[in-house]
């Protein structure tokens, strides 16, 4: 089985387009969206409307911090990212709420773990951003591969047998062998706010056959998504990290 991963599409509809679209070529069996459906973008209620289909024909999906404070607000969140919120929060229905509260924290299957954040503490939300945080998140959980967005950026870290903790900056389009005599932990960076520097949307696919990942990049008009966004009065500031993939 081939799983495409998603994750932090942020109200991105194109984003997300581009993404389901590349991983159709990938041949993907499988749907995984690691949460934060909404929040910063303009399109939250189209977001979430093409997704709830996906999840009722298989799709995983778990809840995001985004996707909490838009249900339940948050003193947690930068002025910025509150304000986004603040706006996604009045454009949302009902149904959509309802969907987003109904999603859980984390999903397991087999030996792979999907979850938001953190793995060891999934509703804390602590971000995974070095080789010390991604040593906290194996050791709290007994997954082999343990898939997570919320950071934005891609990155891989792994725990041998022996303890040693190593992180690998991922190249894109290359197939990385996860070998199970291993723990794996694999941040997926973002669909719709990328934040290392390549505005494309991000996205990756793992095969459980040949237990490889392979990171990959799905370009789209970030242009006109940053133009709606300020046409729609959210905050200029994330419109330029579109933009500017940062």
């Amino acid at each position: 089985m081939r799983i495409a991963l998603i994750s932090d599409i942020h109200a991105n509809l194109p984003a997300l387009e581009a993404c389901l679209a590349a991983a159709q070529k990938q041949d993907a069996d499988r749907l995984a969206l690691l949460g934060d459906f909404v929040g910063y973008g303009p399109d939250p209620e189209a977001v979430v409307a093409r997704v709830g289909p996906l999840v009722a024909a298989g799709a995983i999906a778990v809840l995001g911090n985004h996707d909490m404070a838009v249900l339940k607000p948050s003193r947690d969140m930068n002025p910025v990212a509150a304000e986004a919120i603040a706006w996604t929060r009045g454009q949302l229905s009902k149904d959509a709420k309802s969907f987003l509260a109904g999603l859980p924290f984390e999903v397991r299957s087999g030996d792979l773990l999907f979850v938001h954040a953190d793995a060891s503490d999934p509703a804390a939300w602590h971000y995974v951003t070095d080789a010390e945080a991604a040593r906290a998140s194996l050791s709290g959980c007994n997954a082999q591969v343990t898939f997570c967005g919320h950071v934005h950026v891609p990155a891989l870290y792994c725990l041998s047998a022996a303890g040693k903790m190593t992180s690998h900056a991922p190249v894109q389009d290359v197939a990385i062998p996860l070998p199970a005599q291993r723990k794996w932990l694999a941040v997926i960076g973002s669909a719709g706010q990328p934040r290392d520097g390549n505005p494309a949307a991000s996205f990756a696919v793992y095969d459980t056959d040949t237990r490889s990942l392979t990171y990959c990049r799905a370009p789209y008009d970030v242009d006109s998504v940053a133009q709606r966004m300020r046409g729609l009065g959210l905050p200029d500031s994330l419109a330029g990290r579109l933009l500017r993939g940062r």
